[in-house]
């Protein structure tokens, strides 16, 4: 069997494969890699410097790191001789004891798999928390039991290579365009994300956007039983916000499960985030004293709005995971005035005009970084005034000084980090070193 990728989950994919006895083969594009020592001692053949067709098209099987595309020639070839190819998520599902429950979205999948499980951990139910964040699906199987509830954040890049992929809830948060330099259309990638729903039937949930148009058309065609939420309160049935409570509505009755003071996070579309991890803890059953306490007590994750220092009243916040348009425009829109966002990256597609009427009420400038600053300047520089930064330190330090006396400094890319950083991670930790350079410079 041959498994393409060495990031996290094509590693955890191998190892799971040789540990049930398959003679593997990891394939990696780089010449060199550094995690896979443990993989040698369970018999895995190591292949570096690019995805070998012959590899390709004699294996049994094909596991797909989220990384490597779906066309990508080897794989391609090998589909044409009829070689079954899977993605880590699809693999890794078809062995675990447990129940899945899958959250995906164009934003904040992060924060809710995160706090649902979190929220399932309070109610005194056994948890896993992984796939696109921390640990990978398939190095949860070992640990696997009946009991077990799998919270997976599931992307587009993994769920448009499953087969038979089953959570009991799937929850789609939001629908925007993104990743148009992997999928080839809008189309296509609605299509991934709409996969999430594919293989549920009527005994399973649906975890729902009333608010948001797409997700409503997205989740349609599935068979699951339907359970919405609306920050708006436009819904009769379902999670809405009632009198300074997310409360669940249920054939006219009303039941409170979190008060909106318990929740500590930058941004009014995290409540949708919070709303919809509450909605899958009612339906497991977590009562609500258990949702109200993992709420309270969670203050978000690292890199989606951070609140990093304040610095004689400017605020510095990491939001280094806005890695497209609709993600930045929310974060933008957590904020009333005075704010410079510092934009910009590995263009991956979608409108940057989207953000002009929205800075147009709150920005006093936008500083743009890397590969898409012309682009940024292009789109914007007529409702906004445009700073381009030379370097990622100098764009935080000119976004300080005109933020100054009382501003925020945003980090808000729309874009992915990969012309600059190793990932949105690295980019958002140098953000954060950047800013306690300031700090210290301030003392002195």
């Amino acid at each position: 069997m041959t498994v393409a990728g060495t990031a996290r989950s094509g590693l955890a994919a191998a190892g799971l494969l040789a540990r049930k006895g398959a003679r593997v083969t990891l394939s990696e594009s780089r010449g060199e890699v550094t995690e896979t020592a443990a993989l040698g001692a369970l018999g895995v053949t190591l292949e570096l410097g690019g995805h070998t067709v012959e590899t390709f098209t004699s294996a049994d099987l094909i596991v797909l790191s989220p990384g490597v595309p779906t066309d990508q020639p080897a794989v391609r070839a090998a589909r044409e001789r009829g070689v079954p190819v899977i993605g880590e998520l699809e693999l890794a599902s078809r062995w675990l004891q447990g129940r899945l429950i899958a959250i995906t979205g164009t934003k904040g999948k992060s924060t809710t798999t995160a706090l649902t499980g979190r929220i399932l951990e309070a109610a005194g139910f056994k948890v896993t928390v992984g796939g696109n964040i921390g640990t990978p699906l398939s190095a949860q199987v070992s640990s696997s039991t009946p009991d077990t509830l799998h919270v997976v954040e599931a992307s587009s890049f993994q769920l448009e290579s499953i087969e038979t992929f089953q959570p009991w809830i799937a929850v789609l948060l939001n629908f925007s365009p993104d990743h148009l330099d992997r999928h080839p259309t809008v189309a296509a990638y609605a299509a991934a994300k709409a996969r999430i729903f594919e293989n549920q039937s009527e005994r399973d949930w649906a975890v729902v956007n009333a608010d948001d148009p797409e997700v409503l058309e997205l989740a349609r065609s599935g068979r699951a039983s339907r359970r919405w939420f609306a920050r708006s309160g436009s819904i009769e049935e379902g999670t809405v916000i009632d009198g300074g409570w997310i409360v669940a509505r249920r054939g006219g009755t009303r039941d409170r499960i979190v008060p909106l003071d318990a929740i500590h996070l930058l941004g009014p579309h995290l409540v949708d985030d919070v709303m919809a991890a509450a909605t899958v803890g009612a339906i497991v059953g977590a009562a609500p004293e258990a949702v109200t306490a993992a709420v309270d007590a969670f203050g978000g994750l690292e890199h989606a709005m951070e609140l990093v220092a304040d610095i004689d009243g400017v605020r510095f916040v990491n939001d280094s995971k806005a890695t497209n348009v609709a993600s930045a425009l929310r974060s933008i829109e957590s904020f009333d005035a005075d704010l410079v966002p510092i934009i910009g990256g590995h263009f991956k597609g979608g409108d940057l005009r989207m953000l002009r009427e929205a800075l147009v009420a709150r920005a006093k400038a936008v500083v743009a970084i890397g590969e898409a600053a012309p682009r940024v300047r292009d789109a914007l520089a007529d409702a906004v005034t445009v700073h381009v930064a030379d370097s990622f330190r100098g764009a935080i330090d000119q976004a300080y000084q005109i933020a100054k006396p009382r501003g925020v400094v945003l980090l808000a890319p729309a874009c992915a980090s990969f012309d600059m950083f190793h990932d949105y991670a690295e980019r958002g930790r140098r953000f954060k070193e950047e800013v306690a350079r300031i700090a210290r410079d301030r003392e002195r």
